[in-house]
């Protein structure tokens, strides 16, 4: 969405997070000092504004979604849309893959383009299939907030608790001593915390010392002004699921990936990982390669697609290691979660988000058993914070995000953050954008019905081309594009 580089490192293609540098090494190439020297997020007042068109005003009234299963018709018009994605320029994506589901069961699935380009990446090209597995990107921190509501349930965390209590020290905005930043509050991005230059730490470093005053890591950025209070001033930050995936480690004294895998990626029945050298040697060999048309900040969609993440050209990273080469042997858990991108590190197949996407539907419920309560995962999709024009009281990143809830937010069928462009349809889920990749997780409030898609590629850059833009709401053309077929299609019927 519109200024919104939601996971977006500072690394190279091949790395999975971002660490702050101190200073530049000698070992480092030339194209890591440059991508170093760029902000690991670009926020609404650092990107060049696109092009923006005038929104089309959506229709006034909520046309209902069409009952029974989706006609034949209308399948073979949205696999249509969705092949006449696939491409090499423009906004084309070299790879794609939906899943839908009406009335909680799945009525349509399709998947086209490539997961590995043999001539980017080595070796022969490599089809998306349905047991492709990319980094989602932000799409993680639904999976990082699920674990957290289920720790919440135990009584481990509480959601309105000072998180101080959990990380052993006192965590506070500087420009507000007096008020405690709450584990609702980092899931809700309304914690004033602020990602600065980047949002991951070595893992030889405390968290501690981001926030620490003095400390080579600390930045006055990493905070909010006195303007922008805790609880109530909506920022996009990922540093906010670092901080949770340190508590999570601090509250389970397990490493967070570890953890993650053993309850709730386990618990959805997935060989999913937030560190892809713990995938099992079949998961690991359907890793897809996420691809862009650009060297540092210079762009061109007619040339290559070449690889930013997840190249690693059949040699799975060891155990022991840090995707960005830092030794883990000394890690200890509870210290700095930061290091297995909570925030958007996880990397699973279309088959496996499905699971998530059965959950939601379902009320936390998977496969008849409880995962999530049902009043978490209602909470979840509860509104903790709603934009007001008046008090101009958070950033909506173009109007794509208009209200926020606890790991998820909602898309309002009238508004702005709309994708569905001739029908009114209310959402709530995530989206996910690093690297070129895009993906997105949503339900269909107060029914069974669901989607999911990933595309793993761009050949033009998002904000700075005026083509990137959405056509009718604040989104970028890419989500316009694959959600407005989705739906307009499945949920509505149209058959062309």
């Amino acid at each position: 969405m519109k200024h919104r580089l939601l996971t977006r490192g500072v690394l190279t293609a091949a790395l999975s997070f971002a660490f702050i540098l101190p200073a530049f090494s000698p070992a480092m190439t030339a194209a890591e000092a440059a991508a170093a020297k760029k902000p690991a997020v670009r926020t609404a007042a650092a990107a060049k504004p696109p092009v923006r068109k005038t929104a089309r005003k959506p229709v006034s009234t909520i046309n209902p979604i069409k009952g029974g299963l989706p006609t034949q018709a209308a399948r073979a018009a949205l696999t249509k849309d969705l092949d006449a994605m696939i491409g090499n320029t423009g906004t084309h994506v070299p790879g794609l893959g939906v899943i839908v589901f009406k009335d909680g069961k799945e009525v349509y699935s399709h998947f086209a383009g490539r997961r590995r380009i043999g001539a980017s990446s080595g070796g022969s090209d490599l089809p998306v299939t349905r047991d492709t597995r990319f980094r989602v990107a932000s799409v993680s921190k639904v999976f990082t907030g699920l674990a957290v509501m289920q720790l919440a349930a135990q009584g481990k965390i509480g959601l309105d608790e000072d998180i101080s209590r959990y990380l052993g020290y006192t965590l506070r905005n500087p420009n507000f001593p007096d008020t405690p930043i709450t584990v609702r509050m980092l899931l809700s991005h309304t914690s004033s915390l602020r990602d600065g230059s980047s949002y991951s730490l070595p893992p030889s470093v405390s968290l501690r010392e981001y926030f620490r005053p003095g400390s080579r890591y600390y930045s006055s950025s990493h905070f909010s002004s006195k303007w922008q209070q805790p609880g109530r001033y909506f920022k996009y930050a990922n540093i906010n699921f670092g901080v949770l995936g340190t508590i999570i480690e601090r509250v389970t004294g397990q490493r967070f990936d570890q953890y993650m895998k053993s309850h709730i990626l386990a618990d959805l029945d997935t060989q999913a990982s937030f560190f892809p050298a713990t995938l099992s040697p079949a998961a690991f060999a359907g890793l897809g390669t996420i691809y862009r048309k650009n060297e540092g900040s210079d762009w061109d969609e007619t040339g290559p697609w070449i690889p930013q993440c997840d190249d690693f050209r059949g040699t799975q990273p060891k155990p022991w290691t840090a995707p960005s080469g830092y030794s883990l042997s000394g890690y200890r858990p509870g210290t700095n979660g930061t290091v297995f991108a909570p925030q958007g590190g996880l990397r699973i197949s279309y088959e496996e988000l499905s699971h998530a996407l059965r959950l939601f539907i379902n009320k936390g419920v998977f496969n008849g058993r409880t995962v999530v309560r049902p009043d978490l995962i209602n909470q979840m999709m509860t509104e903790q914070w709603t934009y007001s024009p008046a008090q101009k009281n958070g950033d909506t990143y173009g109007g794509s995000i208009e209200g926020y809830g606890l790991a998820f937010y909602p898309i309002r069928g009238r508004s702005t953050s709309r994708v569905v462009r001739d029908h009114i349809l209310n959402l709530w889920g995530h989206t996910g954008e690093a690297y070129g990749l895009l993906a997105g997780l949503f339900v269909v409030p107060g029914t069974k019905n669901g989607f999911l898609y990933i595309m793993n590629g761009e050949a033009i850059a998002e904000d700075d081309d005026p083509r990137s833009a959405g056509k009718f709401s604040g989104n970028y053309i890419w989500e316009e594009n694959i959600m407005n077929a989705i739906c307009r299609h499945i949920y509505f019927g149209e058959e062309k």
